[in-house]
């Protein structure tokens, strides 16, 4: 039933072009690392570039400014990012405000939903990520435990490029040296198949 209501549902715009606007970089150097990189809105979208360097950390990344109140996405099934990608492999990351327990405050570096993709090396493209394939992960280490990802409280969204997988594995798609990534907009879709 929930899902022939989510078809009626038109797409949610989260960001585009200048709407990234408040998004901030998130290196490995915050770990150690010697990664450096720069994310900046434009009328093209969110563009990161950097220099990515594996020892000692091998992460940069882009996240948007906490969203108050949170985005209650859960009349949707997932995300929809349209990109002009480098053939890498990226993940996003997302961060929920615990509405009740406050558990998330005991998991250091904070806990967060994860979920790779792949990106093709030349054009544009649009990357499906349902939110039922998210991972809970603490600092690139999956979580065993019996929680539950909560749409209903979207606090942030992160777009990284790392050594690790969303399963805490080595990414087969990372390369260090050069970056240039373009995230022309991101929109909530109400199912993906």
């Amino acid at each position: 039933m929930a899902d022939e209501s989510r078809s009626d549902q038109p797409s949610l715009l989260i960001a585009a072009g200048a709407g990234f606007s408040g998004w901030t970089t998130l290196n490995d150097t915050i770990m150690g690392g010697r990664s450096s990189g720069s994310c900046g809105a434009g009328s093209a979208g969110l563009l990161m570039e950097a220099e990515v360097v594996a020892e000692g950390g091998g992460f940069v990344s882009c996240r948007s400014p906490d969203f108050v109140p949170p985005l209650d996405l859960s009349a949707y099934g997932g995300l929809a990012i349209e990109l002009e990608g480098d053939g890498r492999r990226y993940k996003l990351a997302i961060a929920c405000a615990d509405r009740v327990t406050g558990a998330a405050a005991f998991f250091p570096g904070g806990l967060r939903w994860v979920v790779e993709f792949s990106t093709d090396p030349d054009g544009i493209s649009r990357v499906m990520l349902p939110f039922n394939r998210l991972n809970a992960s603490v600092r690139a280490r999956p979580l065993a435990l019996p929680l539950r990802f909560d749409p209903a409280r979207i606090r942030r969204l992160q777009i990284l490029h790392s050594r690790f997988n969303d399963r805490g594995g080595e990414n087969p798609g990372f390369r260090a040296g050069p970056l240039r990534l373009l995230i022309r907009r991101i929109e909530a879709v109400p199912s993906i198949d």
